[in-house]
């Protein structure tokens, strides 16, 4: 476990070193097809929580507090009140919700549609975009839908844009951290599987960040998508074929 978790956060981290984000994306998809989702989810836990920390740290975070707290307010609600079927039930369901989650933001990824502005209407489309990001995050682990969509329509600049995903993925981070500790005692005999993932997540974060200014984003874009979309797919034929 300690391997394979210390593999899984290094390649993570990269694909978030290089594009912001991408690290509970990776992890859980990778994770996923070697154990438990709700054990996956609770070794993602501090290396995506520490790594976004790290992105929240700016200038521009008063500012965002007072645009984005709606979406955080409803990712926690979502993600400790969801009424649908949680990790703790690893079997039919879960994995191929995955999947769907996989595909699906893998083909937004790829296509790289400009959402439109949420103009006036930002903070009731906030709450929700937030209830069902934590939603789907209590069923699968993943929060990117349809946070990202979301704030990116919000048309940010860039250096906003970072910071706003580092802290609402910190946000959804604490929520998934909470609504995994109901599940039991998921930590147990894992502690060194995580601090090495932790640490491998945060050298990966780095090498990222230095592959960044070698790769073009568009083509990166496009291969870290793409392997989206085709794990999604085997996970969803393997939930399948189960």
């Amino acid at each position: 476990m300690v391997a394979l978790a210390s593999g899984v956060f290094l390649v993570a981290g990269v694909v978030k070193g290089v594009s912001g984000m991408g690290l509970p994306t990776v992890s859980m998809a990778l994770l996923a097809l070697l154990m438990p989702p709700r054990e996956a989810a609770a070794l993602l836990i501090l290396p995506s929580l520490l790594t976004n920390v790290a992105q929240g740290v700016g200038p521009h975070w008063r500012t965002l507090s007072r645009r984005l707290w709606p979406l955080w307010l409803g990712t926690a609600a979502g993600t400790l009140l969801s009424p649908f079927a949680d990790l703790r039930n690893a079997g039919d369901g879960v994995r191929a919700l995955l999947g769907a989650v996989l595909v699906l933001y893998g083909a937004y990824g790829i296509a790289k549609r400009r959402p439109f502005a949420v103009g006036r209407a930002g903070a009731l489309v906030g709450s929700l975009a937030g209830i069902f990001s934590g939603a789907l995050s209590a069923a699968t682990g993943v929060f990117v839908m349809p946070m990202v969509p979301y704030l990116q329509a919000l048309r940010l600049a860039k250096n906003e844009l970072v910071q706003a995903l580092g802290l609402s993925f910190t946000v959804s981070t604490i929520a998934l951290g909470a609504r995994v500790s109901q599940l039991g005692d998921v930590w147990h005999g894992a502690s060194t599987a995580v601090v090495c993932g932790t640490i491998a997540a945060l050298a990966g974060l780095a090498l990222g960040a230095r592959i960044r200014r070698h790769v073009h984003p568009d083509t990166f874009r496009i291969v870290v998508n793409l392997v989206f979309v085709l794990l999604g797919v085997f996970i969803i034929f393997r939930d399948v074929m189960h």
